[in-house]
C-alpha cells in the first residue's frame, strides 16, 4: 500500500513538530527495513532541514505554495496604529477584513493537496497532528490527537480566546468522527477521546511518546562547557525550555522563585527559553518579566530565546533540574529528555503527568505558589533527592523504547490497512 504522510513543518510547533520527526524517522527505518509499503511524504513549499535529513530518495515528496505570508501594508500599518485600548478593535476589523480572504486561500490549499494526494496513488495518510486536512480530502487516514484542552480547561485563552475553541472543536469534532484510527498519547488521553467524543475504543489506539530524535545522550564535557560559555549559564541553574503559553505556567515559578528568595534567602536561578511571538506569548512574556521584576529577583531569571537542537541535550545535562508545573498534558516530552539526560523533574501532580511520571519526579500544585516554591526547594537543596530522581528517570524512560514505540506504529498501520481494504470491499460488494 502507499502511505502518506503529513508532518507539522514548522519548527515552532514545539513538542508537535519533535512528534513528527520522531514517527518519520521511525517509518524511515521501517522501510530501509525492508517494508513492502511506499511512502509518500507531503508538505508545505520546502520543508525544514530536519525532515530534509530523514527524507530518503525512495520517499516521494511532494510540496504545495505556503499561504501567503502577511504584506507589508498590514505590518506598517499595524506598527502604525500600535497598541492601546484602540487595538482590540483594530484586531477585529482585521479578522473581519481577512476572514473570506483566508477561507479562499485554504480551500486553494485543499485542491491543491487533494490533487497531489490522489496522482501519487495514496491510499491512506498519516497524520501526526490535527489537521482539517484530513477530514476534508476524503482519503482514509490516521490521525494524533495531543490533547483536548479546549474542551478540559477553556479558561486559557491559547485554546479558546478569537474564534480558537471554535477552530479546534471543527477539526476535533470532525477528524474524530471520520478517522480510520486515532492515536493518543497514553492510556489517560484516550480515555478523553473516548468521554469528550463518544469514540469506539477500539478506534483509539495508544502511542507513547519518545525523547526529540534530535537529542544526543552522550554529551561530552568539552561540549557541556562550550555550551556554558556560549549562553553564559549560571553555576546552577533550573530550566524550563517551553514557548511562553499562560497554561505553562511560567509567571508562578518566578513568584515561587521571589518566594524562596524573601522567606529561605535562597537565590534561584532560571534558564527559560521557547518563542513569545504572537500576541498573547508576547503578553504572556512581558507579565513573567514583570513579575519577575517586582519579586526583585529579574537578575535570576535568564531567557535564551530560540535555542537550536544542537545545543538543548548540553542544557539539560548541566540543569540542577527540570521545572514544569504546567497545566496541560496528558504527557510532556520534555520529562522524557530531561530523564534521558538524568536531570531531575519537578512537574505538576495532575491527571496525566501524575501516571507519567509516577515517583520519578516531584509533584505540585501547579495552582499554588506555595506548592512550587516548597518542590523548587527540595529540588534545589537536596542531593541524594535530586540523585534518587535522576535513577528513577532512567528507570521510568526504559519503559519507553523506540523499539516497543516502532512495534506500536507498525501494528496501528497495519491494522488501518485491514480496515481501508475491509471498507474498499464493502463498496465494491454494494455497487
Amino acid at each position: 500500500m502507499r502511505i502518506g504522510i503529513v508532518p507539522p513543518d514548522n519548527p515552532s510547533a514545539g513538542g508537535i513538530y519533535q512528534y513528527g520527526l520522531t514517527m518519520l524517522q521511525t517509518l524511515k527505518e521501517y522501510k530501509e527495513g525492508g517494508c513492502e509499503d511506499e511512502f509518500s511524504l507531503f508538505s508545505f513549499a520546502a520543508p525544514p532541514c530536519d525532515i530534509l535529513s530523514i527524507d530518503p530518495a525512495k520517499w516521494l515528496s511532494e510540496t504545495v505554495p505556503p499561504p501567503p505570508v502577511e504584506s507589508g501594508f498590514k505590518i506598517r500599518l499595524r506598527n502604525l496604529i500600535g497598541q492601546g485600548p484602540h487595538f482590540d478593535a483594530w484586531r477585529w476589523l482585521r479578522r473581519a477584513m481577512t476572514k473570506r480572504a483566508d477561507e479562499k486561500r485554504d480551500e486553494a490549499t485543499f485542491r491543491c493537496m487533494n490533487d497531489k494526494f490522489r496522482a501519487s496513488g495514496v491510499e491512506l495518510l498519516v497524520y501526526p497532528f490535527p489537521s482539517p486536512l484530513a477530514f476534508r480530502t476524503q482519503i482514509p487516514y490516521v490521525m494524533a490527537i495531543h490533547d483536548l484542552q479546549h474542551r478540559l480547561q477553556p479558561e486559557f485563552p491559547e485554546v479558546s480566546a478569537d474564534g480558537e475553541w471554535e477552530f479546534r472543536e471543527n477539526i476535533y469534532q470532525n477528524g474524530i468522527r471520520n478517522a480510520t484510527l486515532l492515536i493518543a498519547d497514553s492510556e489517560v488521553g484516550k480515555e478523553d477521546i473516548l468521554n469528550c467524543y463518544g469514540v469506539s475504543p477500539d478506534r483509539v489506539k495508544v502511542l507513547p511518546f519518545l525523547p526529540a530524535s534530535y537529542l544526543a545522550t552522550d554529551v561530552t564535557e568539552k561540549e557541556r562547557k562550550s555550551i556554558r560559555i556560549r549562553y553564559a549559564l549560571p553555576e546552577r541553574y533550573l530550566f524550563y525550555p517551553a514557548q511562553f503559553w499562560p497554561h505553562k505556567n511560567h509567571k508562578r515559578i518566578v513568584q515561587a522563585m521571589g518566594l524562596l528568595k524573601k522567606k529561605r534567602g535562597l537565590a534561584i536561578k532560571a534558564v527559560f527559553c521557547g518563542s513569545h511571538t504572537q500576541e498573547i506569548r508576547e503578553r504572556t512574556f512581558q507579565d513573567v518579566m514583570a513579575a519577575a521584576s517586582a519579586a526583585g529577583i529579574a537578575e535570576n531569571i535568564q531567557y535564551l530565546g530560540y535555542v537550536p537542537n544542537r545545543d538543548i541535550s548540553a542544557i539539560y545535562a548541566e540543569a540542577t533540574g527540570l521545572v514544569m508545573p504546567t497545566f496541560f498534558g496528558p504527557t510532556n516530552i520534555p520529562v522524557l529528555e530531561a530523564w534521558a539526560l538524568e536531570c531531575p523533574v519537578l512537574s505538576s501532580d495532575i491527571r496525566g503527568i501524575r501516571e507519567q511520571i509516577h515517583n520519578a519526579g516531584i509533584l505540585v500544585d501547579p495552582r499554588s505558589v506555595e506548592s512550587i516554591a516548597d518542590g523548587i526547594h527540595k529540588l534545589w537543596t537536596e542531593d541524594s533527592l535530586r540523585a534518587e530522581l535522576a535513577r528513577r528517570g532512567v528507570r521510568r524512560l526504559a519503559t519507553y523504547t523506540p523499539a516497543s514505540y516502532r512495534q506500536r506504529l507498525i501494528e496501528i498501520l497495519e491494522e488501518s490497512k485491514l480496515r481501508v481494504g475491509h471498507m474498499s470491499n464493502l463498496r465494491l460488494q454494494s455497487i
